[in-house]
This record gives C-alpha cells, sequence and structure tokens, in this order.
C-alpha cells in the first residue's frame, strides 16, 4: 500500500505540471490586456511583466512562474479584476464562500442519497424501486443550472421563502445567510442525490443476491440482520469511496450554480478570470481545481485498501 501510494503520488505530480504547463501556454496564447495608461499601477505592472519573462519563450516563462511558486509562493497580481492587488489574497477571501456551499450540500446529500438507495433496493421490482429509479433517472439527467432556475422560480419567486442572491459579508453562520444559501445548495444537490441513490442500489441489490447473504440466511439470522452485518459493509465498499467524486463534481458544478446566485466565491472568480483575461487568476484557479481532482482520485484509490482489507493496491497476486 505504501509502495502503491509513493507511486501515485509522483504520477499524480507529473500530471498535475503537465495541466498546468497546458493550461499557461494556452492561456499565454492570448493577446496580453491592455493596461489603462493613467492607471497609477501601470508602471509597477509592466516592470513585473518584465520580471516574469512576458518577452520571452513560453518554458522560460512557465519556469520563472514555477520558481515563484515554489520559492516565495508568489502567484503574481491581478491585472485586470483586481488590478495590483496580490492573486493568493484574493483567492483566500472567495474560498469560504465555495467551500461552504459545498459542504453544506455534501453533508445533507449523502445520507438522503444513501437512504433512498437502500430503501429501492430492499423494495426491488416493487412500485417504491419502480419510482425512484425513475426519479433518478430524470434527475441524473438535467444538468444542475435547470435546477437553479426552478428553484429560484418556485422558492425565491413564488413562495418566497429564501432570497434569490446570497447574502454578502462574511457571517456564513448567520441565520439570515443560512436562509440565502439554501437556493444554491438546493440547484446543487438534487444531482448528487440521484448519483449516491443509483450507485447504493446497484451495489446493494447485486450483494443481496450474492451466495454469502443465502448463507448467513441458512446461519439463523433474519434479513434486516444479514442486510445490516453484510450487505451494507460490503456495498459500503463501493459508495464510500463515491463520495470524494461527489465532492470533486460539486465543486465543478458551482462555477455555474456561483454565478447564478452570485455567490462571492473561487467559480464565480475563474469564470470572471476567463472573460477578463487575468492570467494569473486564471492560473490559481486552475490549479486549484486541478489539485482538488487528483487528491480526490488519489483519496478514492487509497480509501478502497483501507475500507476491505482484501484489497491491495499494486499487488501482483
Amino acid at each position: 500500500m505504501v509502495k502503491y501510494t509513493i507511486q501515485r503520488i509522483i504520477y499524480m505530480f507529473f500530471v498535475f505540471m503537465t495541466i498546468t504547463l497546458m493550461c499557461f501556454v494556452l492561456i499565454r496564447m492570448l493577446p496580453l490586456p491592455a493596461l489603462a495608461p493613467n492607471d497609477p499601477h501601470t508602471a509597477i505592472l509592466e516592470l513585473r511583466r518584465e520580471a516574469l519573462g512576458y518577452n520571452k519563450p513560453y518554458l522560460v516563462q512557465f519556469w520563472i512562474f514555477i520558481k515563484n511558486i515554489v520559492t516565495k509562493w508568489d502567484w503574481g497580481v491581478s491585472e485586470k479584476l483586481y488590478i495590483g492587488r496580490d492573486v493568493w489574497q484574493v483567492f483566500l477571501e472567495k474560498l469560504p464562500a465555495t467551500m461552504i456551499v459545498n459542504l453544506y450540500s455534501i453533508i445533507w446529500t449523502i445520507p438522503v442519497g444513501i437512504a433512498l438507495g437502500i430503501l429501492a433496493a430492499l423494495k426491488k421490482n416493487t412500485w417504491v424501486d419502480y419510482t425512484i429509479s425513475t426519479l433518478t433517472m430524470v434527475v441524473i439527467s438535467v444538468p444542475s443550472f435547470v435546477y437553479a432556475f426552478l428553484v429560484q422560480y418556485i422558492f425565491c419567486f413564488k413562495l418566497r421563502w429564501f432570497p434569490f442572491l446570497m447574502k454578502g459579508g462574511t457571517d456564513y453562520f448567520s441565520l439570515e445567510m443560512f436562509r440565502s444559501i439554501v437556493p444554491p445548495v438546493l440547484s446543487l444537490s438534487f444531482g448528487v442525490i440521484a448519483g449516491f441513490c443509483r450507485t447504493t442500489r446497484a451495489e446493494l441489490t447485486e450483494v443481496l443476491t450474492s451466495e454469502f447473504m443465502l448463507l448467513a440466511r441458512t446461519k439463523g439470522l433474519t434479513k434486516a440482520q444479514a442486510t445490516v452485518r453484510h450487505a451494507l459493509r460490503n456495498c459500503f465498499v463501493v459508495v464510500v469511496p463515491g463520495i470524494f467524486g461527489e465532492f470533486i463534481g460539486i465543486i465543478g458544478g458551482s462555477l455555474i450554480i456561483e454565478r447564478i446566485f452570485s455567490i462571492p466565491g473561487v467559480g464565480g472568480l475563474t469564470l470572471n478570470a476567463i472573460n477578463g483575461l487575468d492570467y494569473n487568476v486564471f492560473m490559481l484557479s486552475t490549479c486549484f481545481y486541478t489539485a482538488i481532482g487528483l487528491v480526490a482520485s488519489l483519496v478514492v484509490d487509497i480509501s478502497y485498501g483501507f475500507i476491505d482489507p482484501r484489497i491491495r493496491m499494486g499487488s501482483k497476486k
């Protein structure tokens, strides 16, 4: 397991550097954003461009970019969105809003999705199973931004239970802030609930029809006891690692949701950086999403070995 983990970390590092290099070259191939002639930051930004080698080959620019990060943790300054401000500080200001929305989403979607999946598996081939399975397929087929518009129309416009947009400020645990967070959380949650439900139902249905479950019943265990002690444990070998994958899926989907609900998070910052050609902001956001995805993939693979000791990653036998 240790050898496999080290190998995966090395592989993850090379993948991260490759993706970063590709994004760096592609964004630098675009025209440089013009600087305002009368802006007091213009002279400083021009000097920084010279120091970062903007007039040199792309590989040289990339080397300077990586060296500044490794040696000084310097991601550069914003040239368009927050002129002259340190990109890392701007990113830290936006990160809490993104994380709080995603954490609220994943916290309640996990038990609801797994519970619906268990119910569908235990009621297999009944109207309950058919109803849950049909709704699951419908929900998975619809993108999250469609739910955002439905949530805004039903809960914000018609019923007026929640505000249309997320409340500003940094008091993320106040009642007013919580009410404003509910609509984007709901918009992100439908697809995740459906995903957990489908995975849990498929795995649990297969386990319930396996031979060792029949053996457990012949030894005197009731259906409930056999399900809890054996079926669910084997089912969760696949379900639990999927939690990390769903978390990454939520973060990716929140790019559009943040824009719809005016959430001052990383997603909106990334989209604004793309539209405004703010190179440094875009690169930091890209590295963030890439690192999150790669780390989640590593955690998912390693978690299989801890959840089920019979699994030995990287073993040749």
